[in-house]
């Protein structure tokens, strides 16, 4: 596995992979590796000659306030992950090598943006293209593996690719989920044993709202009950728990549609979503 933390080394180490006309996968992430992780890298392998795997745990977008201090970094660790899976490179820039001094450059992404996570995050997507895009151009891969764990992110990155015609092809993966339905995050890392066995009731009560809806309950009743059943459950805060359509994101009366939640626990933000035929 080769590791380098410049665009310009990594450039000249792929423009070599290229012409030997390998097809170049990407997965980006912020580190903290789990088997969520791996799974996007198993994607990758099945659809490219040459793996890239970034970690770089992005400032843009993050605000004042958030975890960005106490992101997990478990650089060592995520390496040796990424050895068992024989990614053929990891790329670790800097933040002076991502944002060097001056840098003032912004990407609005617009309405789909502005809800859901956008709400309570309005910085996030903005941060998330502006991130994405730079690592594109820096890679210039011919595949990108996201997962659809956030799903939203997914739909904004799919937009972003459109609007600047970026020649990649954008792959959502499956969400990866515990023993107890809990959806694989770096953030599950903030959560003791007892915290983590109640964040499993998110995945729990998201089925219901569901299965609710498939009787023929009414999307705003199932989605009321919902709350109620999560605030029981222990969780501190209800960002959202919303169903939309699974295209658009926006609010929808009809499926098959796209049920997204955000929640607390304490201070941990979890997000889900789940589809309902």
């Amino acid at each position: 596995m080769l590791s380098v933390g410049t665009k310009s080394d990594l450039r000249d180490l792929l423009a070599r992979f290229r012409k030997e006309g390998k097809k170049i996968g990407f997965v980006p992430t912020m580190g903290a590796l789990h088997e969520g992780h791996l799974s996007l890298v198993d994607i990758a392998k099945q659809n490219s000659d040459i793996v890239v795997v970034s970690i770089f745990v992005n400032p843009t977008q993050f605000a004042e306030g958030e975890d960005f201090d106490k992101y997990p970094r478990t650089i060592e660790d995520d390496k040796k992950q990424l050895q068992t899976k024989n990614v053929d490179v990891i790329y670790l820039p800097s933040k002076e090598e991502m944002y060097p001094q001056g840098f003032d450059i912004k990407i609005s992404v617009g309405q789909i943006a502005k809800e859901l996570e956008g709400v309570t995050r309005p910085h996030f997507f903005d941060g998330v293209a502006l991130v994405v895009n730079k690592l594109f151009m820096q890679v210039q891969p011919d595949i990108a593996v996201f997962g659809q764990k956030d799903y939203q992110q997914l739909h904004v990155i799919r937009k972003l690719v459109l609007a600047f015609d970026i020649a990649v092809k954008v792959i959502g993966a499956d969400i990866i989920r515990e023993e107890s339905g809990l959806a694989m995050s770096s953030r599950n890392r903030y959560l003791s044993p007892e915290k983590r066995e109640l964040a499993a009731n998110l995945y729990r009560v998201m089925n219901e709202v569901a299965d609710n809806v498939k009787k023929g309950v009414s999307f705003e009743d199932a989605l009321y009950r919902g709350r109620e059943e999560l605030q029981k459950a222990g969780f501190t805060k209800v960002d959202y728990l919303e169903i939309r359509d699974p295209e658009t994101l926006l609010k929808t009366d009809s499926l098959p549609a796209r049920l997204l939640a955000a929640v607390y626990l304490d201070e941990v933000r979890l997000i889900d979503n789940i589809q309902i035929l």
